[in-house]
């Protein structure tokens, strides 16, 4: 196992567990940055497996975009974070915890070091081109369907957005 293998997990362990705690948070703030986290470990994740377009769009368009626009929509919709106290919950799981994540610490560091001297990168990087081709190509009715959807939602939600029309 070398060090990509293991970035490689401890980025599928933080996805995972960063969008099981954006599913379960009452706060939506705290979902948004958590689901932040996660569209990051992702990007990185992609970036690792030679897709480093992917990586950067993942960045701009979903952790940007997207969470720009549910922040928007959470603090246009005004909601009122719930008062209580978390951290009666936790006080129980405290050492459990604390002693899992010391273990795991440890682990990865052992397997970082015990990795050999193999730190090259298995896999080819593509290109935007490489991809651009690659996708046009061989998906090119995929794409067209993607964008044609994307233009009736488009103009349903100007539809939608314009409101009600006062007859004079």
């Amino acid at each position: 196992m070398n060090i990509y293998a293991v970035i490689f997990y401890i980025l599928g362990v933080l996805i995972v567990a960063f969008t099981v705690m954006a599913i379960t948070r009452r706060n939506l703030m705290h979902a948004i940055v958590f689901l932040v986290g996660s569209f990051i470990a992702t990007a990185v994740l992609f970036y690792l497996l030679g897709a480093p377009f992917l990586a950067i769009m993942e960045v701009v368009i979903y952790a940007g975009a997207i969470m720009v626009l549910f922040l928007f929509i959470v603090m246009m919709l005004e909601i009122e974070p719930e008062e209580r106290d978390w951290w009666a919950g936790l006080r129980p799981w405290l050492w459990p915890l604390s002693l899992m994540g010391i273990s795991l610490a440890v682990i990865f560091v052992y397997l970082i070091f015990a990795s050999g001297s193999s730190h090259t990168l298995p896999m080819v990087m593509a290109s935007p081109l490489a991809f651009g081709r690659f996708l046009f190509e061989k998906y090119w009715l995929g794409v067209e369907i993607a964008s044609y959807l994307l233009f009736v939602a488009l103009v349903g939600a100007l539809y939608l957005g314009r409101g009600e029309e006062t007859g004079g």
